[in-house]
């Protein structure tokens, strides 16, 4: 699950706000668009969502990068000494 402050990143990236505590009613929108609490609270789903499809993702390029290497004739062992 999400923190606040996490969800607060993910929806307002640029900041521009100040939170104390772990409420909605801890947020003080400073330099920012504010949000309403909905969309506060409809952020822990969509931020563990994309959390989720990021992960998914980065191990997909990364099978992809390896099956590339392998096709260049690179060993596991040549692959995982390049970090992959």
């Amino acid at each position: 699950m999400a923190t606040n402050s996490e969800v607060l990143s993910y929806l307002i990236p640029n900041g521009g706000y100040v939170q104390i505590g772990d409420a909605y009613e801890g947020i003080s929108f400073i330099d920012c668009e504010p949000l309403t609490e909905k969309q506060y609270k409809d952020g822990f789903a969509q931020f563990d969502k994309w959390e989720a499809d990021n992960k998914t993702n980065k191990a997909a390029a990364k099978q992809s990068a390896q099956a590339k290497l392998a096709a260049l004739g690179l060993t596991a062992d040549e692959i995982a000494a390049l970090g992959n």
